[in-house]
């Protein structure tokens, strides 16, 4: 598998598809062991592994895809600083999960702002 095509959709697949498992995943570990911050992070891993799968399964334009990696840095950042401080104890490191929701707000803004920076067919 090339993860440096030429547009980048099987990368994004892949963080898709492995996105979702983690989001499962980490929902049986909050329904077992707790965590108020392990299920809000299961819950934003889970509801943005489809938002990867369907830009990486549709070829989408090269401003689609780099918003969608902005989103995915946000989205480990975020998510990464709420189970560290679970399992942990402490944070990934200072202002993790606030750079980390500010890049997923930016994400999704660039994701609206895509359709019209996009070049009409």
């Amino acid at each position: 598998m090339n993860l440096a095509d030429p547009n980048g959709s099987r990368l994004l697949v892949l963080a898709g598809g492995l996105v979702g498992a983690s989001g499962v995943a980490l929902s049986a570990a909050a329904a077992h062991r707790g965590g108020a911050f392990t299920g809000t992070a299961a819950s934003f891993l889970l509801m943005h592994a489809p938002v990867f799968l369907a830009i990486g399964l549709t070829g989408a334009n090269r401003w689609l895809r780099i918003a969608s990696l902005i989103l995915l840095a946000g989205l480990l950042l975020f998510a990464g600083d709420l189970l560290a401080r679970d399992f942990w104890g402490s944070r990934l490191f200072p202002m993790s999960a606030p750079i980390g929701g500010t890049l997923l707000i930016a994400g999704w803004l660039a994701i609206a702002i895509s359709v019209v920076a996009r070049p009409r067919p």
